[in-house]
């Protein structure tokens, strides 16, 4: 939802036209909410379906110590995309399930395929991810629900050690969890068989593709068993998602629950910077006293080590994540900024898609997007578990 806020020292746009970078380069591009933050009201409420939960999580058969985890995960009943996948993915279907992001689809998929384990010691599950922080975060959804199983698991990401991996490989874990490129590296130095999991999901699809994992998606694909259950989540799917999916599953239920691009509880705001000092901009935004928990995006690595000396050289508590940051150093970012270490994470957009972190109160888009896929993404970080949030972009 759009709504004025009454920032007297930031002046606002007073139109709302589209201004592409007229530069034909990818590295350029970016894309100005302007054009769009002035419909989502109109649209948001006549789009919206309300969707009815046909199912408590008492109401799938489930291992028992399996049905105790997950209440003592707080949850009490399944989201809509939870509703429809579970019951398709416990009789062993191939599932397509389409939901923004923060609608439960880890879950969806991970619950099932754990029961599945647990009725077949001998299956296996491979879950394929786009980023290492969202494979980690699975991981730990993952621990909570499989507590006291006897399920083992392991996962494969880069900027941790590959040895490691390598020796929990050797113990056959019942799940691998992990991104394309470390899985095609173990792969060669066939430390993986992909021939050998019985239960494949590709998570984020989408995202893997604008990253440019097209090509090593193709190759992992081509090594799967051809019996298998194969699970394809995705926010969006256009036709390079497509044609990954109709390589990947095999008749498969398709499940939307796709709604809305963005929740009513999220307000969004534009501020002009009309010449002046940008950082000097963000830094009065932040001390505003509804500014609890801020979570900046910024279009380069250089740019965002910048603005952590900036702010910390001005009292802020604040850390950065980005790629040139190992993953024991993304990782503590996260956990301080979760944690409350910090009350302000700085990141390009390695973060724009899997943290999960309900408490976020704001995000400030410092450096415009690069198209309205991410800036979408981008703002879904707020407004989590149905609470209220703000986002916020700075335009020249």
């Amino acid at each position: 939802m759009y709504r004025q806020k009454n920032y007297s020292r930031y002046p606002r746009s007073k139109s709302y036209g589209s201004s592409r970078n007229s530069s034909s380069s990818r590295t350029n591009r970016s894309f100005d909410p302007r054009s769009v933050i002035g419909k989502i009201q109109q649209t948001t409420s006549t789009t919206a379906d309300v969707y009815e939960i046909q199912n408590k999580f008492s109401d799938f058969v489930l291992n028992t110590k399996l049905s105790e985890n997950i209440t003592s995960h707080g949850y009490t009943k399944p989201t809509p995309i939870q509703d429809r996948a579970i019951p398709k993915i416990l009789s062993g279907l191939d599932v397509v399930g389409l939901a923004n992001t923060g609608t439960g689809k880890t879950a969806a998929f991970l619950i099932p395929l754990i029961n599945k384990v647990c009725l077949n010691r001998g299956s296996r599950v491979l879950i394929i991810t786009p980023t290492r922080e969202l494979a980690s975060q699975i991981s730990k959804e993952f621990k909570s629900f499989s507590a006291g199983l006897g399920i083992n698991f392991t996962t494969c990401i880069g900027g941790l050690s590959i040895r490691h991996q390598i020796n929990e490989l050797d113990r056959n874990p019942h799940f691998v969890i992990g991104t394309p490129g470390r899985l095609l590296d173990l792969f060669e130095r066939k430390k993986v068989d992909f021939g050998r999991f019985d239960s494949i999901v590709l998570d984020e699809v989408d995202r893997m593709l604008d990253m440019g994992f097209i090509n090593d998606i193709n190759k992992i694909i081509s090594k799967f068993p051809k019996e298998r259950q194969s699970l394809f989540f995705a926010a969006t799917l256009d036709e390079k998602g497509k044609g990954v999916m109709r390589r990947f599953v095999n008749n498969p239920t398709m499940i939307s629950v796709k709604i809305t691009e963005t929740r009513d509880n999220i307000k969004q705001d534009i501020v002009e910077i009309k010449g002046r000092h940008k950082p000097t901009v963000l830094r009065d935004l932040l001390r505003e006293k509804d500014v609890s928990k801020a979570l900046i995006f910024m279009k380069t690595k250089r740019s965002a080590n910048d603005l952590l000396q900036n702010l910390s050289h001005n009292g802020f508590r604040v850390a950065v994540m980005h790629g040139n940051k190992s993953q024991n150093q993304r990782q503590k970012a996260l956990d301080m900024f979760r944690q409350g270490g910090v009350d302000v994470l700085i990141a390009t957009d390695v973060a724009a898609r899997g943290l999960d972190i309900n408490d976020i109160s704001h995000v400030v888009n410092y450096d415009l997007p690069e198209s309205y896929e991410v800036y979408i993404h981008r703002i879904g970080r707020t407004g989590r578990g149905n609470k209220n949030g703000t986002a916020i972009t700075l335009v020249s």
